[in-house]
């Protein structure tokens, strides 16, 4: 955990003013850093805020029996406990400044905390994570790392102390310096205070559910937050046959590590299921083997999914905390990321119903609206972008397991380091739409809705990289763009508006999906870094265009059923 230096309290509270001369009320509850902080607050937080849009998600608990109500009342308590140990993964010094802005009553703190809660810390992810509050640059490894600790040191560490690289490398730990080197530690001690009574909370749900392979899942993940060990945890995850309530609740992604890209960030959602939309996925499942078998890659680098589990589950999320609360609003999930759980027993693609809804509806059909030629803009649907969406998930679970590299078998994200999860996300697109052209070309999709599936795609791109390259689907989209828009697959026409070249675009997808899936196979980072240097640079005439749309929200900013918060 990263320790702040105390100021002089008096003097911050004396000179504690805003760009306009108005007191900040929020320095009557702070001291030290805390007033430091506020002080050095931008002078734009309300513009900042208002990229975000206000959602109302709904929620009907009428519908559910007393015990049912009280079983999500439980997991939502559970999920909280998750919420206050991401901010100590996030941004340790945040939470002081959130606390001491509860209560304010001027419309510039009020945002400012709002916009604290958005982000899950002090630095703005929509502004390529530069501060919002203070001047402190987000460190890359958050507070999973030392400051100022570095990929290349650790690399020099760990080729000194190859018996502790495994631990250093581990998804669940946390590192310190420790004379005369460096130390692991494990997330179930480092976070205890957290994960304990989580733990307890899973075990009361686990005796309120009348499912027993939902009670023996929250069991089994309850130990996992004891032991790290989750191996148990996500097998019985992927057995449960269409549950009516389900969980995600783990460190699975890794977003905030841009050091080594390994180290895994707490998320949680209760979940519940929508039957009527699960219905729809039967066909992706269908197919879910074959379409790795037609992945352009080598056949030792594609192992075999025949046989494996393919879950696919429509959920409505009424709650969510952690890494899937903050900043980019997930709209769908393939999980849990272990590899030997993909070799051995396949993945679970979720799908938040109510998080697409509005995604879809408030961002990301007025963009296309906005920047797409007019009949292709309005081939972008719903449905378009649920089924790209849908490829999306899917193919997180495909392509190559672990890199075959020169040192050995290794798992993509130790190989590939900081640059993974933008790397990942683009395979996952790209490879998502090979996929469902290769679907259509097969009858399993009718083929007039080919062009449909092609402009929701690109009017999710226009979406997406209005986030900028510091967040990894951003960054991922941007690359994406640039190189489509080299294969002249997009374009710009004398309007102003862009076009897709529906001659050029599936041999565009086709291409970048073979470079992708390689170099994860490859676990080839000079590659990687070497081919988002050369692609995920924002065009100028892009960045114009994006800015004539500057009064369309960015995301949505959900507004739950549940009080949420920070202790």
């Amino acid at each position: 955990m990263r320790l702040f230096r105390l100021a002089s309290a008096a003097f911050l509270l004396a000179t504690m003013t805003t760009h306009d001369g108005d007191a900040l009320e929020g320095a009557q509850k702070a001291d030290g850093e805390t007033a430091r902080l506020l002080e050095q607050a931008a002078p734009d937080v309300q513009a900042r805020l208002s990229r975000w849009k206000r959602y109302e998600m709904p929620f009907d608990a009428s519908r559910f029996s007393p015990r049912e109500r009280q079983l999500i009342d439980t997991l939502v308590a559970a999920c909280r406990d998750l919420e206050n140990l991401y901010w100590r993964q996030s941004d340790p010094g945040a939470v002081a400044v959130y606390r001491a802005l509860e209560g304010v009553s001027t419309e510039r703190e009020r945002a400012l905390r709002r916009l604290l809660w958005i982000n899950g810390s002090r630095w703005d992810l929509i502004d390529e994570n530069r501060p919002f509050l203070g001047r402190e640059p987000m460190p890359p490894g958050r507070s999973l790392y030392p400051d100022g600790l570095t990929r290349e040191e650790i690399e020099s560490y760990v080729r000194a102390h190859p018996d502790e690289k495994k631990a250093i490398y581990s998804v669940t730990t946390i590192v310190r310096r420790r004379a005369p080197g460096l130390e692991a530690v494990p997330y179930h001690e480092a976070y205890r205070q957290w994960l304990e009574p989580a733990a307890r909370k899973l075990e009361q749900a686990a005796g309120l559910s009348d499912d027993p392979s939902f009670s023996k899942y929250l069991r089994l993940l309850a130990t996992a937050l004891r032991t790290d060990d989750y191996y148990p945890a996500d097998s019985a995850w992927l057995d449960l046959a269409a549950p009516k309530f389900d969980l995600i609740f783990a460190p699975y992604e890794t977003y905030l590590d841009h050091v080594l890209g390994v180290k895994g960030s707490y998320g949680a959602s209760v979940l519940i299921r929508n039957e009527t939309e699960s219905r729809k996925l039967e066909l992706f499942q269908k197919y879910v083997a074959q379409i790795q078998d037609a992945l352009p890659l080598a056949p030792e680098d594609r192992p075999s999914l025949a046989g494996k589990a393919a879950p696919m589950e429509v959920m409505d999320a009424p709650f969510r905390a952690g890494d899937l609360r903050h900043g980019y609003q997930a709209v769908a999930d393939n999980l849990p990321n272990d590899p030997r759980i993909h070799e051995e027993k396949g993945s679970k693609r979720i799908f938040f119903k109510n998080f697409m809804d509005a995604r879809v509806n408030e961002v990301v059909l007025p963009v296309a609206r906005r920047l797409m030629r007019e009949d292709q803009a309005a081939k972008a649907s719903a449905d378009g972008y649920l089924a790209d969406v849908m490829m999306h998930e899917i193919c997180h679970g495909l392509g190559p397991a672990f890199s075959r590299t020169d040192g050995g078998r290794l798992p993509i994200r130790e190989a590939i380091g900081g640059i993974f999860s933008a790397l990942e996300e683009a395979k996952a697109d790209v490879t998502g739409m090979f996929g469902l052209a290769w679907l259509i070309d097969r009858g399993a999709l009718p083929r007039e809705r080919l062009e449909e599936y092609y402009a929701s795609y690109v009017a999710g791109i226009f979406r997406t990289v209005r986030f900028g390259v510091g967040e990894a689907h951003g960054r991922a989209q941007m690359m994406e763009f640039n190189y489509l828009a080299e294969q002249g697959a997009i374009r710009k026409e004398p309007s102003g508006r862009y076009a897709i070249d529906g001659g050029r675009i599936p041999g565009a997808f086709a291409a970048l999906a073979r470079e992708l899936l390689e170099t994860e196979a490859r676990g080839d980072r000079g590659r990687a870094e070497a081919w988002f240097a050369r692609y995920d640079k924002m065009p100028a005439g892009l960045a114009a265009a994006l800015e004539a749309a500057k009064d369309l929200p960015v995301d949505i900013d959900p507004v739950v059923p549940f009080p949420e918060g920070v202790e």
